[in-house]
C-alpha cells in the first residue's frame, strides 16, 4: 500500500471507530468529516470507495446491529432499542430496520412470530430444491440432500414463524426458472435480508447475464469497491437464494470454478446447463429484490 492510500485508509479507520463509539449521538456526515479533517464531499466519496456503502448506510447498519443486540434481551421493547441507539421513537428505527433485516423491529423481537413461511420441495435438473416464501416474496432457495434437516437455516432466520408445507403461487413462479418459459421470471419478488454490502453484491449478481461468468474482482469493481475481493467472496457465499441469485456464475480470477455452497459439481452442471439454454435460443427474464 502506497503512502497516499495508507493515509486514506487510516482516515476511514478512524472514522469507523468514531462512529462505533458515538453512533448513539446520530452523527452527521459533517461531524465525522471534521473529525478526520476532510471536507464533507471528499469524505463521502472516500468513505464509499473504501467501505462499499455510503456514510448514511453505514450509520444505519451500525444502529440496527446494536438495536438487534438490545432486542435479543428478554425484557426490552422496540422503543427501548430505538432510545438506546439515540433515536426519538420506533418510527425512526422502523425504516432502516426493514431495509436491512427484511422485517420490522417487532417481528425481529418476536422471531417472526406473526409471520407465515410456506415451504415445499421440488425436483429440479440439479437435485431436490427447498423453496420457502413469505407474502413478500421468496425468502430461501437451496439444494438439499436430506429433507429432514433442510429447514434448519430458514428457521434460524425466523425461529418463531409458522412453517406450512404448501406450494404457493410465489414458489411456482420462481420454479419457472428451470423451465423454458423465461418470460414468467418478471413476476418473481424476493424477501431477503442482509447487510448493505451483501445486498449490493447480491444485486450485482442479479445483473450477470445467463451463460456469462465473472470473477470476484469483476463484482468488486462493479460495486465500485475494487479492493474488496475477499469481502465480495464472503457475501457471494452467504447468498440465501440458490440459482435465482446466480452466485454460481462467479469464478476465480485464475479461471478455476472455485467452491460452491451446494457443491462444486452442481456448480459446473449449472454453468453447462445454462450454456445449453443459451445455445437453444432461450432468453432469461428479470426479477426484483
Amino acid at each position: 500500500m502506497d503512502i497516499r492510500r495508507e493515509i486514506d485508509f487510516n482516515r476511514i479507520r478512524r472514522a469507523i471507530e468514531y462512529v462505533d463509539e458515538n453512533f448513539r449521538e446520530q452523527l452527521s456526515l459533517n461531524d465525522v468529516a471534521a473529525h478526520v479533517n476532510l471536507s464533507p464531499f471528499l469524505f463521502q466519496r472516500m468513505f464509499t470507495e473504501w467501505s462499499g456503502v455510503s456514510f448514511r448506510q453505514f450509520v444505519q447498519y451500525t444502529s440496527v446491529e446494536y438495536a438487534k443486540r438490545v432486542l435479543r434481551e428478554s425484557k426490552t421493547t422496540p422503543l427501548d432499542a430505538a432510545c438506546t441507539v439515540g433515536l426519538p421513537g420506533v418510527g425512526r428505527l422502523h425504516d432502516p430496520f426493514v431495509k436491512i433485516e427484511g422485517m420490522t423491529p417487532d417481528e425481529y423481537k418476536n422471531g417472526g412470530e406473526s409471520l407465515t413461511v410456506n415451504y415445499s420441495f421440488a425436483d429440479g435438473p440439479f437435485g431436490t430444491i427447498l423453496i420457502a416464501s413469505t407474502p413478500k416474496g421468496v425468502c430461501y432457495i437451496a439444494f438439499v440432500d436430506n429433507e429432514t434437516d433442510a429447514l434448519h437455516i430458514p428457521k434460524s432466520k425466523f425461529p418463531n414463524a409458522v412453517y406450512v408445507n404448501v406450494t404457493d403461487r410465489i414458489q411456482q413462479d420462481a420454479l419457472l426458472m428451470f423451465t423454458k418459459d423465461w418470460s414468467a421470471l418478471n413476476k418473481i419478488k424476493l424477501h431477503i435480508k442482509g447487510t448493505a454490502f451483501q445486498m449490493k453484491v447480491w444485486e450485482a449478481l442479479l445483473k450477470i447475464p445467463m451463460g456469462n461468468l465473472v470473477t470476484y474482482g469483476d463484482i468488486a469493481r462493479y460495486i465500485e469497491n475494487p479492493d474488496a475481493n475477499r469481502a465480495v467472496g464472503t457475501a457471494v457465499g452467504q447468498n440465501p437464494i440458490a440459482f435465482l441469485i446466480p452466485c454460481h456464475r462467479v469464478i476465480r480470477s485464475i479461471g478455476d470454478f472455485g467452491g460452491y455452497m451446494w457443491g462444486p459439481s452442481r456448480k459446473k452442471a449449472m454453468i453447462g446447463w445454462e450454456s445449453a439454454q443459451i445455445k437453444g435460443g432461450q432468453v432469461p427474464g428479470r426479477y426484483k429484490v
